[in-house]
C-alpha cells in the first residue's frame, strides 16, 4: 500500500467515529445510543421504519413515511441539540409543539425546523415550516428572519452571517441547535443561524406546547440522528 494513502485512511476513520461534545449538565441525553426506549413511532404501524445502528437512530423511508416522537409530549419552551446526516437525498426535520391536527387536514400541527440533503434548496434545508391548517403557513427560508404581527401579517428580513450551503457537510454529520422561548423560535446549523421567527398572534391562534417529532419524509430516503440532548425550559 502506498504510504501516502495512510493519512487519508486515518482521517476517514476518525471522521466516522467523530462525536460532538456533550452539552452542559442542564441538558438531558434523550437517546441512549442503544435502544429506542423513550421514543415511539407515529403512526404506530410505521415503527419498522426506525432502528438503532452503530449508536444512531436510523430512519428508513422504504419502510414508511413516519415520525419518531420523544416521550415527553407536553413541551412548550426548550433547547434541543442533535446531529444529523443524509447518506443520500432526503427531507427531514424536527417538529416542535406538535399536536394531532383537529382539522384533519394534516396528521399533526407543528412548527417544523427543516433539514434535508445538500442541494435540496433554502426552502427546506435551514427553513422553518408552518404545519398550521386554519392559519397562514408563512415563508421563513434559510437565512431569513420572520416577524408575524397580531393580524398575521409577515415581515421578512435577512439574517447577517447565516448558514450557507458551503457550511453544510455533504453526506457527513451536521450539528443542529433549536431554541424555543415563548413566541420566539430559532435554529442554527453548525454554529451559524439558519432561520428564526417571532409571532405576535393572539394566544388562541398559537401552538403552545406539544410533542417533539423527528420526521422521515420521503419514500426510499435514509436519515441518521445521534448526540441528542434536550433542555426543557417550560
Amino acid at each position: 500500500m502506498p504510504t501516502r494513502t495512510i493519512p487519508f485512511i486515518l482521517t476517514a476513520l476518525l471522521a466516522t467515529q467523530f462525536t460532538f461534545a456533550k452539552p452542559d449538565k442542564e441538558f438531558v441525553k434523550i437517546f441512549d445510543g442503544k435502544t429506542l426506549d423513550g421514543w415511539e413511532a407515529m403512526p404506530a404501524k410505521t415503527a419498522p421504519a426506525w432502528t438503532v445502528e452503530d449508536s444512531m437512530i436510523v430512519g428508513n423511508g422504504s419502510k414508511a413515511r413516519s415520525y419518531i416522537v420523544y416521550q415527553n409530549k407536553e413541551v412548550a419552551d426548550l433547547e434541543l441539540k442533535f446531529a444529523y446526516r443524509f447518506p443520500g437525498k432526503g427531507n427531514s426535520g424536527v417538529s416542535i409543539r406538535a399536536i394531532v391536527d383537529p382539522t384533519g387536514k394534516r396528521g399533526f400541527q407543528s412548527y417544523h425546523a427543516d433539514i434535508g440533503h445538500l442541494g435540496i434548496g433554502p426552502q427546506v434545508l435551514g427553513a422553518w415550516d408552518f404545519h398550521t391548517p386554519g392559519r397562514r403557513e408563512h415563508r421563513c427560508f434559510r437565512g431569513e428572519r420572520l416577524v408575524i404581527d397580531a393580524n398575521d401579517k409577515p415581515t421578512l428580513t435577512k439574517i447577517k452571517g447565516a448558514v450557507t450551503k458551503d457550511d453544510i457537510n455533504k453526506n457527513g454529520w451536521n450539528k443542529v441547535h433549536v431554541v424555543v422561548k415563548g413566541n420566539q423560535f430559532k435554529f442554527s446549523i453548525n454554529g451559524k443561524p439558519a432561520s428564526e421567527f417571532t409571532e405576535h398572534l393572539p394566544q388562541g391562534k398559537r401552538l403552545k406546547r406539544g410533542m417533539i417529532q423527528f420526521q422521515l419524509h420521503d419514500p426510499g430516503m435514509f436519515v441518521h440522528f445521534k448526540d441528542m440532548y434536550l433542555k426543557v425550559l417550560k
